[in-house]
């Protein structure tokens, strides 16, 4: 996946891991590297890279978490509007932001287009544990796959009897039960900025998936015009709006990435009746000409706790 992972593990009173921690953590290496083989855009022959390779109409049989998380994105294409879609991976390369870019330019509006042509997860059917693509797409699960990386592993430690977790892949993050201080797990949300200087509110959680998607890092610069690393596949450019940044509080890691990413589309007028609608606590921090200006919506408010 291109980053790291951090897990933190608190026993009950008297409990005692079922295995020794090595073992544990190669079994959490391997984990990943069996999800890695089907989700990677990076590993050519990755199950996901050969659904991408395979003909149009032909239905191509899937494994259980490839289903499982296509399937997810579907649900969240559908209830977002289009603001979040997997297939959206031309037009970010098209951009110079993923895997087989080719440059770092605003691309011609034609190009745009062309791409535009093979792009929505509507032409992704799914049925019975099989994709059959309707259309040239290329699939890039780059806003999900992490989030539900995690939830696997989550997953693989309550079989083993472990209650109090918090698990953290390249900032998408899974908790569970209590820290080690017997109260629940405390997370920072970073203030917009490059340097990774300070946190702009902190939540006090026990259960669920978090994320956060930002547009403050990776971006570039033509002609004084800055464009987002974050594509709108539905017009096919960087979104252009003063969201910062958005958190997600969700069921799972993979609903909290993905749903991070679609709110980061839709923009501030929009993210906030979304995530009401869906069930979803959100906090949004928004440039302004003075600054940046806080809003979160009520199901966000039993997460708040003290600022650093």
């Amino acid at each position: 996946m291109g980053t790291q992972y951090n897990i933190t593990l608190v026993l009950d009173a008297e409990q005692s891991l079922p295995k020794p921690q090595f073992v544990i953590q190669t079994e959490i290496d391997i984990w990943l590297q069996d999800f890695n083989q089907i989700m990677s855009t990076y590993i050519p022959d990755s199950e996901l890279m050969r659904l991408n390779r395979a003909p149009v109409e032909i239905p191509f049989a899937l494994s259980a978490p490839l289903f499982e998380v296509l399937l997810l994105s579907d649900q969240i294409y559908t209830a977002s509007a289009g603001s979040f879609d997997v297939t959206v991976g031309p037009l970010v390369n098209l951009w110079g932001f993923g895997p087989l870019a080719s440059s770092v330019e605003q691309p011609k509006q034609s190009a745009i287009d062309t791409q535009l042509a093979n792009i929505g997860q509507h032409n992704l059917q799914l049925n019975k544990q099989t994709a059959t693509k309707q259309s040239k797409l290329f699939i890039d699960l780059s806003a999900i796959a992490k989030g539900y990386g995690v939830d696997v592993i989550a997953a693989n430690l309550e079989t083993l009897g472990i209650q109090n977790y918090l698990i953290e892949i390249g900032g998408e993050i899974r908790v569970k039960g209590q820290n080690k201080r017997r109260k629940d797990w405390r997370l920072g949300i970073e203030r917009p900025s490059l340097l990774h200087t300070s946190n702009q509110q902190t939540i006090e959680i026990n259960r669920g998936g978090v994320a956060t998607s930002g547009d403050y890092r990776n971006y570039f610069e033509q002609q004084g015009v800055r464009y987002s690393h974050t594509i709108d596949p539905r017009s096919g450019w960087p979104v252009n709006h003063k969201l910062a940044s958005i958190t997600v509080i969700a069921n799972t890691a993979a609903e909290a990435d993905a749903w991070a990413t679609a709110l980061t589309v839709a923009g501030p007028e929009q993210a906030l009746a979304i995530a009401d609608k869906n069930q979803l606590a959100v906090f949004l921090i928004i440039k302004s000409e003075t600054g940046f200006i806080e809003s979160y919506n009520s199901l966000f408010v039993p997460y708040l706790g003290a600022i650093d």
